[in-house]
Protein backbone atom coordinates (compact mmCIF):
# COMPACT_ATOMS: atom_id res chain seq x y z
CA UNK A 1 0.00 0.00 0.00
CA UNK A 2 2.92 2.39 0.31
CA UNK A 3 4.66 3.90 -2.88
CA UNK A 4 7.61 4.80 -3.93
CA UNK A 5 8.69 8.72 -5.02
CA UNK A 6 11.56 9.51 -7.18
CA UNK A 7 12.86 12.90 -8.12
CA UNK A 8 13.66 12.41 -11.95
CA UNK A 9 16.08 15.46 -11.60
CA UNK A 10 17.96 13.28 -9.08
CA UNK A 11 18.49 9.67 -10.47
CA UNK A 12 17.82 6.95 -7.75
CA UNK A 13 19.79 8.70 -4.78
CA UNK A 14 17.54 10.06 -3.08
CA UNK A 15 14.17 7.60 -2.55
CA UNK A 16 11.19 8.65 -0.42
CA UNK A 17 9.03 5.90 0.45
CA UNK A 18 5.52 7.51 0.84
CA UNK A 19 3.36 6.58 3.65
CA UNK A 20 -0.33 6.16 2.72
CA UNK A 21 -3.15 7.56 4.12
CA UNK A 22 -6.83 7.40 5.45
CA UNK A 23 -9.22 10.44 6.28
CA UNK A 24 -12.06 10.51 8.50
CA UNK A 25 -14.31 13.50 7.81
CA UNK A 26 -17.77 13.75 7.20
CA UNK A 27 -17.72 17.08 5.34
CA UNK A 28 -16.74 16.38 1.39
CA UNK A 29 -15.52 19.78 1.21
CA UNK A 30 -13.10 19.51 3.72
CA UNK A 31 -11.84 16.14 2.48
CA UNK A 32 -10.92 17.67 -0.60
CA UNK A 33 -9.78 20.43 1.40
CA UNK A 34 -6.77 17.77 3.07
CA UNK A 35 -6.31 16.05 -0.42
CA UNK A 36 -5.37 19.59 -2.03
CA UNK A 37 -2.57 20.15 0.78
CA UNK A 38 -1.08 16.32 0.92
CA UNK A 39 -1.35 15.41 -3.04
CA UNK A 40 1.79 17.55 -4.40
CA UNK A 41 3.81 16.59 -1.23
CA UNK A 42 6.23 13.15 -2.22
CA UNK A 43 5.80 12.31 1.33
CA UNK A 44 2.00 11.36 1.67
CA UNK A 45 -0.65 10.06 -0.52
CA UNK A 46 -3.96 9.19 0.41
CA UNK A 47 -5.62 6.04 -0.34
CA UNK A 48 -8.97 6.16 0.75
CA UNK A 49 -11.60 8.48 2.86
CA UNK A 50 -14.66 7.94 4.84
CA UNK A 51 -17.56 10.27 6.44
CA UNK A 52 -18.38 7.98 9.40
CA UNK A 53 -16.18 6.21 12.05
CA UNK A 54 -18.28 2.68 10.77
CA UNK A 55 -17.24 3.52 7.16
CA UNK A 56 -13.66 4.57 8.29
CA UNK A 57 -12.73 1.24 10.64
CA UNK A 58 -13.88 -0.61 7.49
CA UNK A 59 -11.44 0.85 5.43
CA UNK A 60 -8.87 0.25 7.76
CA UNK A 61 -9.05 -2.94 7.86
CA UNK A 62 -8.74 -3.32 4.36
CA UNK A 63 -6.27 -0.72 3.35
CA UNK A 64 -4.07 -0.52 6.21
CA UNK A 65 -2.73 2.55 6.14
CA UNK A 66 0.07 4.04 7.60
CA UNK A 67 -1.78 7.25 8.83
CA UNK A 68 -5.39 8.43 9.66
CA UNK A 69 -6.39 11.94 9.71
CA UNK A 70 -9.43 11.86 11.87
CA UNK A 71 -12.08 14.77 12.64
CA UNK A 72 -13.82 14.53 16.16
CA UNK A 73 -17.41 15.20 15.12
CA UNK A 74 -18.42 12.10 12.92
CA UNK A 75 -22.10 11.87 12.39
CA UNK A 76 -22.26 7.91 13.93
CA UNK A 77 -19.51 8.60 17.02
CA UNK A 78 -17.21 10.64 18.55
CA UNK A 79 -14.06 10.61 16.55
CA UNK A 80 -12.47 10.15 20.13
CA UNK A 81 -14.00 6.58 20.66
CA UNK A 82 -13.16 5.78 17.05
CA UNK A 83 -9.26 6.63 17.52
CA UNK A 84 -9.64 4.50 20.67
CA UNK A 85 -11.08 1.75 18.63
CA UNK A 86 -8.39 2.19 16.05
CA UNK A 87 -5.71 2.27 18.93
CA UNK A 88 -7.18 -0.89 19.91
CA UNK A 89 -7.60 -3.05 16.62
CA UNK A 90 -4.19 -1.46 14.59
CA UNK A 91 -1.72 -0.29 17.54
CA UNK A 92 0.93 0.38 14.88
CA UNK A 93 -1.36 2.85 12.93
CA UNK A 94 -0.75 6.49 13.22
CA UNK A 95 -3.68 8.98 14.53
CA UNK A 96 -3.89 12.34 13.99
CA UNK A 97 -6.78 14.44 15.16
CA UNK A 98 -8.16 17.22 12.92
CA UNK A 99 -10.71 19.15 15.01
CA UNK A 100 -12.61 22.49 15.05
CA UNK A 101 -12.43 22.50 19.05
CA UNK A 102 -9.31 23.72 20.74
CA UNK A 103 -10.86 23.26 24.05
CA UNK A 104 -8.25 21.76 26.79
CA UNK A 105 -11.27 18.62 27.27
CA UNK A 106 -11.14 17.90 23.95
CA UNK A 107 -7.51 18.03 23.30
CA UNK A 108 -6.31 15.81 26.75
CA UNK A 109 -9.18 13.37 25.60
CA UNK A 110 -7.38 12.92 21.82
CA UNK A 111 -4.33 12.45 22.96
CA UNK A 112 -5.52 9.79 26.07
CA UNK A 113 -7.46 7.86 23.12
CA UNK A 114 -3.75 7.07 21.40
CA UNK A 115 -4.16 10.58 19.21
CA UNK A 116 -0.44 11.43 18.61
CA UNK A 117 -1.00 14.58 16.96
CA UNK A 118 -3.86 17.57 16.91
CA UNK A 119 -4.64 20.40 14.43
CA UNK A 120 -7.05 22.61 14.81
CA UNK A 121 -9.15 22.62 11.71
CA UNK A 122 -8.58 26.65 11.06
CA UNK A 123 -4.95 26.13 10.85
CA UNK A 124 -4.76 23.07 8.76
CA UNK A 125 -3.64 24.76 5.13
CA UNK A 126 -0.82 25.47 7.66
CA UNK A 127 -0.18 22.77 9.75
CA UNK A 128 -0.99 19.70 8.40
CA UNK A 129 1.61 18.55 6.66
CA UNK A 130 4.30 19.79 9.89
CA UNK A 131 1.47 17.71 11.68
CA UNK A 132 1.72 14.83 9.33
CA UNK A 133 5.52 14.60 9.08
CA UNK A 134 5.79 14.20 13.07
CA UNK A 135 3.26 12.10 13.64
CA UNK A 136 5.06 9.67 11.06
CA UNK A 137 8.27 9.75 12.94
CA UNK A 138 6.68 8.68 15.66
CA UNK A 139 6.80 12.07 17.65
CA UNK A 140 4.01 13.82 19.29
CA UNK A 141 2.43 16.96 17.28
CA UNK A 142 -0.13 20.22 18.95
CA UNK A 143 -0.89 22.41 16.70
CA UNK A 144 0.99 25.83 17.77
CA UNK A 145 -2.32 27.93 17.05
CA UNK A 146 -3.22 26.24 20.59
CA UNK A 147 -2.33 28.45 23.16
CA UNK A 148 0.57 28.03 26.04
CA UNK A 149 -2.48 28.01 29.14
CA UNK A 150 -4.07 24.78 27.37
CA UNK A 151 -0.53 23.11 26.90
CA UNK A 152 0.32 23.77 30.26
CA UNK A 153 -3.07 22.30 31.76
CA UNK A 154 -2.57 19.64 29.40
CA UNK A 155 0.48 18.15 31.15
CA UNK A 156 -1.85 18.26 34.43
CA UNK A 157 -5.01 17.23 33.02
CA UNK A 158 -5.84 14.20 34.88
CA UNK A 159 -6.41 10.99 33.29
CA UNK A 160 -10.26 9.77 33.17
CA UNK A 161 -12.60 7.80 30.53
CA UNK A 162 -15.45 9.97 30.42
CA UNK A 163 -16.27 12.82 33.20
CA UNK A 164 -19.83 13.36 32.51
CA UNK A 165 -21.71 10.07 33.43
CA UNK A 166 -25.22 11.99 33.32
CA UNK A 167 -27.51 9.04 31.68
CA UNK A 168 -29.90 11.93 29.83
CA UNK A 169 -26.87 13.65 28.64
CA UNK A 170 -25.62 10.16 27.03
CA UNK A 171 -29.04 9.95 24.86
CA UNK A 172 -27.74 12.51 22.83
CA UNK A 173 -26.37 11.75 19.47
CA UNK A 174 -22.67 12.79 19.03
CA UNK A 175 -23.61 15.36 16.27
CA UNK A 176 -26.88 16.81 18.99
CA UNK A 177 -23.58 16.86 22.03
CA UNK A 178 -22.11 18.94 19.70
CA UNK A 179 -25.23 21.60 18.46
CA UNK A 180 -25.65 21.42 22.46
CA UNK A 181 -21.68 22.65 23.51
CA UNK A 182 -21.93 25.34 20.59
CA UNK A 183 -25.44 26.68 21.44
CA UNK A 184 -24.14 26.74 25.24
CA UNK A 185 -21.49 28.68 23.94
CA UNK A 186 -23.73 31.57 23.03
CA UNK A 187 -24.11 30.72 19.07
CA UNK A 188 -26.69 31.55 17.33
CA UNK A 189 -28.57 28.75 14.73
CA UNK A 190 -27.11 30.56 11.87
CA UNK A 191 -23.58 30.43 13.72
CA UNK A 192 -23.55 26.90 14.26
CA UNK A 193 -25.01 25.93 10.85
CA UNK A 194 -21.91 27.75 9.10
CA UNK A 195 -19.22 25.87 11.54
CA UNK A 196 -21.02 22.32 11.29
CA UNK A 197 -21.83 22.78 7.82
CA UNK A 198 -25.48 21.98 7.95
CA UNK A 199 -28.24 23.93 7.28
CA UNK A 200 -29.76 26.11 10.03
CA UNK A 201 -33.68 24.11 10.05
CA UNK A 202 -31.13 20.93 11.09
CA UNK A 203 -29.69 22.96 13.81
CA UNK A 204 -33.11 23.68 15.37
CA UNK A 205 -34.43 20.17 14.70
CA UNK A 206 -31.37 18.65 16.73
CA UNK A 207 -31.77 21.66 19.41
CA UNK A 208 -35.81 20.52 19.35
CA UNK A 209 -34.37 17.33 20.12
CA UNK A 210 -31.95 18.09 22.84
CA UNK A 211 -34.46 20.11 24.61
CA UNK A 212 -36.78 17.48 24.79
CA UNK A 213 -34.19 14.28 25.66
CA UNK A 214 -32.92 17.12 28.49
CA UNK A 215 -36.46 18.46 29.57
CA UNK A 216 -35.47 22.20 29.80
CA UNK A 217 -37.47 24.78 28.09
CA UNK A 218 -34.94 27.73 27.45
CA UNK A 219 -31.74 28.80 26.45
CA UNK A 220 -30.43 30.01 29.77
CA UNK A 221 -31.39 26.31 31.13
CA UNK A 222 -29.23 24.58 28.42
CA UNK A 223 -26.12 26.94 29.41
CA UNK A 224 -26.80 25.91 33.31
CA UNK A 225 -27.03 22.47 32.46
CA UNK A 226 -23.92 22.46 30.23
CA UNK A 227 -21.54 24.27 32.40
CA UNK A 228 -22.67 22.25 34.94
CA UNK A 229 -21.27 19.13 33.55
CA UNK A 230 -18.39 20.85 32.54
CA UNK A 231 -18.99 21.29 28.81
CA UNK A 232 -18.28 25.58 28.74
CA UNK A 233 -16.38 27.60 30.04
CA UNK A 234 -18.27 29.33 32.48
CA UNK A 235 -16.11 32.94 32.52
CA UNK A 236 -17.73 33.24 29.14
CA UNK A 237 -21.19 33.75 30.94
CA UNK A 238 -19.45 36.10 34.02
CA UNK A 239 -19.48 39.82 32.04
Amino acid sequence: HQSVYRNPLQGEKNVIEKKSLLIIDDHPLFREGLKTIIGPDPRFKVIGEAGTGREGLQMLKKLKPDLIVVDISLPDQSGIQLTRDIRRLFPETKILIVSMHSKIDYIAEAFQAGATGYVVKESAAKRLLQGLESVANGDYFLDSSVSHAVVENLMKFPLKEAKITDPDYATLTPREQEVMRLLAEGLSSKEVAEKLFISPKTVENHRANIMNKLNLHSTIELIRYAAKLGLIDVDLWKE
